[in-house]
């Protein structure tokens, strides 16, 4: 089993992130992390944040001369911006804090964010502890810990990439063969240029009004091998599983595999695929269409694994909304803290990550070792027995 831990507070020390089931001997080093992280720093809409940090993830546990030990991987990230919060984020009580601005109490609530829910629940009389945990911040946690994900999954082919569909309802036209270092290079991850152009004058125009912007996000996962996940029980599903993940993102709102929403109008000869005679042994059960989104019965069905999501408009907002104070319910505008205008294109750097998380455990699972040559070992094994039963076998 895959699995990951963070914590950490938005302007806290800094983030910490533990990442277990890695087999040994994977060749890891921090300059990967950093590769990953720097992806999700980027993007057209991003906030003066970015501009203070630049993160890099320090490995303190689980890795001894670039290569994995097979225990638990240990990970910080520092917070850059700590120096400007250690009183109102300090660890121990320091007191009187009247002096320090940034240690007022916040009662207004935002609408959209964990403000109320999260008070209520936990007891607050200040809204920051609440927000603090509840910041996008955490992603780069995530990030990091994807980018384990990532690196081992490289090792047996799977790439992963993603792009943004649309921005504040500008829709792109998508290829039928996406240039993935053209998104990379794109502001807004974006694989058609005009529409991206379009997305950024809509950003700028969110900006101007004192309002932010939502929009989609789309997932591919290559070279993503039959099998992974399980039809037996509801909590192995690999779509399921997928979708949890994804939810799981700051802001996001929907989830599909494949089309979603667009294939449930049609009937169901538009809408399955197609599986074709085996011509070649190697690559076999390949298909004319990927509606299925790469998924069949709760398992990956050999071709690219694709989801999609929606992320919400962020919730905080320079020209505020009406809200109401936690301590007398009176009406006042929200709290505004320091945010992005669209966070869209890091959304699928992020998304990536859970992904690749989400397929490294169902890999694991499948093909588990305590060694790379191990898994690989069984990994091979495995693929030499999925062509058709009485052809190849």
């Amino acid at each position: 089993m895959v699995r990951f831990f963070t914590a950490g507070e938005s302007h806290g020390q800094g983030l910490v992130i533990i990442v277990e089931g890695v087999p040994a001997a994977l060749p890891i080093g921090e300059e990967y992390i950093a590769s990953q992280l720097a992806r999700r720093q980027r993007g057209y809409g991003r906030g003066g944040r970015m501009l203070i940090e630049q993160d890099h993830a320090h490995i303190m546990s689980g890795v001894r001369h670039g290569r994995t030990l097979g225990s638990p991987i240990g990970m910080t990230i520092e917070n850059k911006d700590w120096v400007n919060w250690e009183t109102a984020m300090a660890v121990e009580d320091v007191g009187d804090t009247s002096h320090d601005e940034r240690s007022k109490r916040i009662t207004r609530i935002r609408p959209g964010h964990a403000d109320l829910p999260g008070a209520m629940k936990y007891g607050f009389q200040d809204v920051r502890d609440v927000l603090e945990r509840a910041s996008a911040r955490e992603t780069a946690a995530r990030v990091a810990a994807g980018a384990v994900a990532m690196r081992l999954l490289e090792e047996f082919g799977i790439q992963l990439h993603s792009h943004v569909i649309s921005i504040g309802g500008i829709k792109a036209e998508i290829p039928e063969v996406i240039d993935w270092q053209a998104v990379e290079e794109s502001p807004v991850r974006c694989a058609d240029p005009e529409a991206a152009t379009r997305m950024m004058a809509e950003i700028d125009a969110a900006k101007e009004a004192g309002d932010t912007a939502g929009g989609t996000v789309e997932i591919i996962a290559e070279n993503v091998p039959i099998g992974l996940g399980s039809h037996v029980h509801w909590d192995r599903k690999i779509d399921a599983l997928v979708a949890q993940a994804l939810m799981s993102i700051n802001a996001v709102k929907a989830v599909s595999i494949g089309p979603g929403f667009e294939v449930a109008d049609l009937r169901g000869s538009q809408v399955h695929d197609v599986i074709l005679p085996v011509t070649d042994p190697d690559h076999p059960w390949q298909r004319e269409t990927n509606r299925a989104g790469g998924t069949e019965g709760g398992m990956t069905d050999g071709m690219p694994l694709v989801a999609r999501f929606a992320v919400k408009p962020i919730a905080t907002i320079t020209n505020p909304l009406p809200s109401v104070d936690l301590d007398t319910g009176d009406l006042v505008q929200a709290h505004y803290e320091r945010s992005d205008v669209c966070q869209v294109p890091p959304a699928g750097v992020i998304g990536e990550a859970m992904v690749a998380l989400v397929l490294a455990g169902a890999f694991m699972e499948k093909f588990g070792g305590d060694s790379i040559p191990e898994t690989r070992r069984n990994y091979e094994g495995y693929m030499a027995t999925v062509g058709p039963r009485l052809k190849y076998q």
